[in-house]
């Protein structure tokens, strides 16, 4: 299965975006909807820029059990997450930032793609590019990033260096609800990582991700079938 790019998506997009999205995610400024068939798997499409090691523990647990199934791989960039997507027969979309003139063209083209597909949830999973407001618009507290940090310590890109470099003894991972931040939205899931005194970079982040990836699928899976509740910065699955 070949990667598709935006522009050979651009009149499906234009004619499935009249569709409309169903979602178990709710909040309390905004009425739940559940329209969606109980028997029918929620929709996940998942943004990804570089091994995909998240998307594959989703793509792997889709195959089971699982009350949700990836609907499609949103890259930005060539990466190992491609290539993960065809193996497991998904779609795949690359959405190039430099195929468009400015951010706020790549975030409506990316907006578009995503919208395209009718997700129930949209999942960050190592995707380096902070998504625009019309993107947050389109899909309000459906969007959820996994961190390798326990926020609020440790925000951006290299936050298991940071850790390192600061000296704390425990770190770990974070799901959390996306918002207009950088990794300030409300915490779905926290789990520790203790720091060893011999630990690299490179180590203490495989065992993170080794949390994350497990971590990750189980809050996918409790927020399709449970759905959230967020209160200001609290945010609860019931």
């Amino acid at each position: 299965m070949p990667v598709a790019s935006s522009d050979e998506l651009a009149r499906s997009v234009i004619r499935r975006s009249a569709l409309n999205s169903h979602t178990d995610v709710r909040s309390t400024h905004s009425a739940p909807v559940d329209s969606r068939d109980p028997e029918t798997p929620s929709r996940v499409v998942v943004l990804a820029s570089g091994s995909g090691t998240l998307f594959q523990a989703l793509a792997d647990a889709a195959t089971g059990d699982f009350p949700a199934c990836i609907a499609a791989l949103v890259t930005d960039r060539d990466c190992e997450a491609e290539a993960r997507a065809q193996r497991a027969g998904i779609e795949c979309v690359r959405v190039t930032p430099r195929s468009y003139s400015d951010r706020a063209a790549w975030n409506h083209a990316l907006t578009s793609v995503v919208d395209s597909y009718r997700p129930d949830l949209v999942v960050t999973a190592g995707f380096m590019r902070i998504l625009g407001p019309e993107f947050l618009a389109a899909f309000p507290g459906k969007i959820v990033n996994s961190h390798p940090a326990l926020l609020p310590a440790f925000p951006g890109a290299h936050a298991v260096r940071d850790a390192l470099s600061y000296g704390v003894r425990v770190t770990g991972t974070t799901i959390h609800i996306v918002d207009e931040g950088v990794d300030t939205g409300p915490v779905l899931a926290q789990e520790a990582v203790t720091v060893g005194t011999d630990d690299s970079e490179s180590s203490l982040h495989e065992r993170i991700k080794a949390v994350e990836r497990r971590l990750l699928v189980e809050v996918v899976a409790a927020l399709v079938t449970r759905g959230v509740i967020i209160d200001g910065r609290k945010a609860l699955i019931p």
